[in-house]
């Protein structure tokens, strides 16, 4: 049994990696197809978000779960770029520290903006998709289902997310603020009509913001967050049109190549003759081109650059960390434990069904040979049958539970269905 992940997140790598390795909603699917072409015997599941980007796979089998080095090949592979160039940008973990390290994720321990809300609807997407697309299994279904009720405990059993913060809260609050004293009387643009651009305009009205435009690719998705936010949609021939009248745009679709280049803005900035602008670039890919940042009077951010936001929001939620870790540690020694035991389970069953069958045999081989006996003296020998083979069973049994405590069960598994010949 062998759990395998590799990832790239804010911690490790810099935006303009995240951002080759990301993978948009429509790209998920053909991923996921991949992976299950490439490794037929493995389990697998991808999360992508803003700020991370997680291959995990599994199989009760060693040797069919893919290595580090084959999910590395499968993701430079699948976004068209050379191993080498991204195998230092990657971190791996393996087994029970692959386990810690979902259930940390899951736990928005592990987030930009700890006790974000936002990241385990995330894991659930992600590990809901892998089962629609027939790449999860029985082991991705018991790890992910771990992570989702560790997340609970976390957010029951503590303050981490106590006003609840996400990325576009930050983005508005902590960072917009900085810029503008008020929103009541800016022109809002939001470029993108998913979750990431819903959640933003939310924090916007509730600053204030009553002048909100919403652009996306597909007219009846903009039309219908508009609708629910209170604004109004525009059609995505006319972005650059709505750009030229706002004053704070943001983009979200995490379009897999800039929908505004600085050429493109060019034009643009002539247009809106130096007035400033507010750009807030929330999404992975990145949606502009950074260059517009040189621009006179335009204010362009990137999710990168609300670390130092994000760190103030951590270090306020520190002294909850204790806490919610000895949740995770506490539950993953839990999950390792049972885990452990559903691999050697399958072998203590049929060593036990060997040995019952072998003691019925030579029990009843011993009773005909005896001829007519008492139905005491028959239970007397029947008992002694079973306590010479539970005898002979316990220690090779205790011994196995112990090394499967302690995480390392493969040595004496095998051990035992090589020495008892045990078949599937």
């Amino acid at each position: 049994m062998k759990l395998q992940m590799i990832g790239c997140s804010h911690h490790n790598s810099p935006l303009e990696v995240r951002e080759r390795l990301a993978f948009s909603p429509d790209q998920m699917e053909s991923a996921l197809n991949q992976l299950r072409q490439q490794f037929p015997d493995s389990e697998s599941v991808l999360i992508s978000t803003c700020n991370r980007v997680e291959v995990y796979a599994a199989s009760d089998i060693d040797a069919s779960c893919p290595s580090h080095h084959e999910l590395v090949a499968f993701l430079a592979g699948f976004h068209g770029l050379n191993p080498m160039d991204i195998f230092d940008s990657l971190f791996e973990r393996t087994g029970e520290d692959a386990i810690r390290h979902l259930f940390t994720v899951a736990s928005s321990l592990d987030s930009m903006v700890v006790g974000e809300a936002q990241i385990l609807a995330q894991v659930k997407q992600a590990y809901e998709l892998a089962r629609n697309a027939d790449t999860a299994g029985p082991l991705t279904n018991f790890v992910f289902q771990a992570a989702i009720h560790v997340a609970k405990r976390v957010a029951n059993e503590t303050a981490i997310n106590q006003r609840r913060v996400s990325i576009p809260s930050v983005a508005v609050s902590d960072f917009a603020a900085q810029i503008f004293e008020r929103f009541d009387d800016k022109r809002v643009l939001v470029i993108g009509a998913g979750e990431m651009g819903e959640e933003t305009l939310r924090y916007l009205r509730d600053e204030g913001a009553r002048e909100i435009t919403v652009c996306n690719r597909h007219s009846e998705r903009a039309i219908d967050l508009a609708r629910r936010v209170g604004g109004h949609p525009a059609p995505w021939e006319k972005l650059h049109e709505v750009i030229v009248a706002a004053d704070l745009v943001i983009g979200t679709t995490g379009s897999n190549e800039w929908i505004l280049t600085a050429d493109q803005f060019r034009l643009i900035h002539q247009q809106r003759q130096q007035r400033p602008i507010f750009m807030l670039d929330l999404a992975v890919p990145r949606d502009f081109d950074p260059a517009i940042g040189d621009f006179l009077g335009v204010y362009l951010y990137s999710i990168d650059d609300l670390k130092q936001a994000c760190e103030a929001n951590r270090r306020e939620r520190e002294k909850e960390w204790p806490k919610a870790e000895r949740i995770i540690e506490t539950e993953t020694l839990r999950f390792m434990a049972e885990l452990n035991h559903r691999a050697t389970g399958p072998t203590i069953k049929r060593l036990r069904e060997q040995a019952d069958r072998l003691r019925q045999e030579e029990l009843q081989r011993l009773l005909n040979k005896l001829g007519p006996i008492d139905d005491r003296t028959r239970n007397e020998i029947s008992r002694s049958f079973d306590r010479l083979v539970n005898k002979l069973l316990h220690p090779p049994l205790e011994s196995l539970r112990d090394e499967a405590r302690s995480g390392s069960h493969h040595g004496l598994l095998e051990a035992l269905v090589r020495l008892f010949q045990l078949k599937d």
